[in-house]
């Protein structure tokens, strides 16, 4: 049998928030989406839900699958801390318990029946399958109407056995999320053609929430200040 291919994500607006999954699985010469949604629920909850309810969808008898996920918490809790939690009686480290313990042992339960080949790809990089995957999840967390296609590769309109994605995109994400975890020198804003510095993100907030055409930036440095003063202006 050929390897299988299964696409997923998962969605919370909120975190907590109504949220959903979703998963676009090949099965050789056939294709099937599958989704939920849920009142409430977390991103991680809904990331992991979906590869569960994928993996329950292929064949008894499948030699191997080939999972595409944007979700670290997944990938490193499959590959790595769920044997810890299991030698501990699903406790973390830290002596808690761990989050979404029924649906981890479902995961061990099917991961017991099939040799699993883990891809953690950015998130929003264009690769094919996953961006399906994700439009899945996110209309059902906002209660759209979804129509879930299962029927043959020949009749999908999506090009799914392409599992190529836009790296330089992905890396600007990157550099994205590290520039957001610096921590802030001060923020600076623009309201009314007035140039503003604030110590805090809950200042700059207040005085440029509600407005129009505002404009707003996070400096890392005073120099990095100073070049956002001289842009704004």
């Amino acid at each position: 049998m050929e390897t299988i291919k299964i696409f997923t994500d998962g969605a919370a607006k909120g975190n907590p928030g109504p949220g959903g999954y979703g998963a676009v699985l090949l099965l050789g010469n056939k294709v099937v989406e599958i989704g939920e949604g849920k009142d409430l629920t977390t991103n991680n909850e809904m990331e992991l839900k979906a590869v569960v309810e994928a993996l329950k969808k292929i064949p008894e008898k499948s030699d191997s699958v080939e999972i595409y996920t944007d979700s670290k918490y997944v990938v490193e809790g499959a590959t790595g801390w769920i044997f810890g939690w299991m030698k501990n009686g699903w406790k973390t480290k830290a002596g808690g318990d761990v989050l979404h313990k029924e649906i981890w042992q479902e995961l061990i339960d099917l991961l017991k029946k099939v040799k699993v080949d883990w891809h953690k790809i950015p998130g929003h990089s264009g690769l094919i399958g996953n961006e399906r995957a994700d439009t899945i999840a996110s209309d059902l967390g906002e209660k759209k109407e979804v129509v879930l296609y299962s029927g043959p590769r020949e009749g999908y309109k999506f090009e799914i056995e392409n599992v190529e994605y836009d790296k330089e995109k992905a890396s600007e994400r990157s550099e994205a999320r590290k520039r957001q975890a610096l921590k802030a020198y001060s923020y600076v804003s623009k309201v009314d053609g007035v140039i503003k510095t604030h110590s805090t993100w809950k200042e700059c907030e207040d005085r440029v929430k509600g407005q129009k055409g505002v404009r707003f930036k996070k400096a890392t440095s005073a120099e990095e200040e100073k070049e956002i003063i001289e842009d704004f202006s």
